[in-house]
């Protein structure tokens, strides 16, 4: 064991822009989660992006269907699985851990969030943030991160501006499916899908900083442990 730690999960090179991003993000998720609490009635920007956008008719209600699916235990479980197989085929334990760290905060986050807030759609159903958007967003995020640390014959590693154009088109287009199709089924206010998304910008950022510098602990500790077994 040579004790050199495995690549960075989140590139020191993104690591200030996604803490910028990751603290305005939060900002407006506290921000409209006071906005919204305890109500159950769209907003008037959720009331005129609705309109436009739900009840969509065949052959698209099956498109958003199969996004939503996604987002749905089975789905989530097959999407997750497949990731971390992905990982490990790589031999990119770190990255592993920080897909199923990534995706359980965002999510986790989101469900604390709904019980806070209160916001209800349909009834009783809690609804801001929607934890669908987090998932996909969260999953699309830590996809693009470890993408942008491939190297050698499988790809090179991104500078700043590459890296985070990567990354937040990644979580866009992931939030921006995911979102159309909660507010198209009717399941979300426009508002809780954006709440959703920037929930999952907010959480996978410090999860990677997390993920690196416990794992950079542990290699650490094992570095110094196999050299005081030499002595």
């Amino acid at each position: 064991m040579t004790g050199r730690p495995a690549p960075a999960v989140l590139p020191p090179s993104l690591r200030v822009w996604f803490g910028l991003v990751a603290a305005f993000a939060a900002l407006v998720v506290v921000v409209l989660g006071i906005r919204y609490a305890d109500e159950g009635e769209p907003g008037r920007v959720d009331a005129r992006i609705g309109a436009a956008v739900d009840g969509v008719g065949p052959p698209w209600r099956s498109v958003a269907l199969a996004v939503d699916s996604l987002g749905e235990p089975v789905g989530a479980a097959t999407l997750v699985v497949a990731a971390v197989a992905g990982c490990l085929l790589f031999r990119r334990p770190r990255a592993a851990v920080f897909v199923v760290a990534g995706v359980g905060v965002a999510v986790g986050t989101a469900t604390v969030l709904k019980h806070l807030v209160g916001r209800t759609i349909h009834g009783e159903n809690l609804s801001y943030p929607s934890g669908h958007t987090a998932f996909l967003t969260a999953l699309a995020l830590t996809a693009a991160m470890l993408a942008t640390r491939r190297r050698g014959r499988d790809g090179l590693g991104l500078g700043r501006v590459a890296g985070t154009s990567l990354v937040l088109a990644a979580a866009l287009v992931a939030g921006a499916a995911m979102g159309w199709a909660q507010v198209a089924l009717g399941a979300h206010y426009p508002t809780d899908v954006l709440s959703g998304w920037c929930t999952a910008l907010a959480a996978i950022p410090a999860t990677a900083w997390l993920v690196d510098r416990t794992a950079d602990r542990l290699v650490g500790r094992m570095t110094d442990a196999g050299r005081r077994e030499r002595r």
